[in-house]
């Protein structure tokens, strides 16, 4: 996984973020400030995760949320039918 997907759209991913961790506080959230290594740190400090756990989870959200640099994955999300 690409770290700097995380940090380049986090302004959008952390209200999910809170969302699916909800242990995770305010302050944790600014302390991640989409940086994967804080995110997994933290991840292991409030659930227990192993390293291993926790980057399993990390990527079932990324994959569940979709998140990507691609503008075609971006601009298929964008209408309803």
């Amino acid at each position: 996984m690409n770290e700097d997907v995380i940090e380049g759209k986090w302004e959008q991913l952390k209200g999910k973020v809170k969302q699916v961790w909800a242990q995770f506080t305010d302050d944790d959230i600014k302390l991640i400030g989409g940086k994967k290594d804080q995110l997994l740190g933290k991840l292991q400090e409030r659930y227990g995760y192993g390293k291993e756990q926790a980057a399993r989870e990390l990527e079932r959200f990324i994959t569940d949320n979709q998140v990507t640099t691609s503008k075609k994955n971006e601009k298929a999300g964008c209408c309803s039918h």
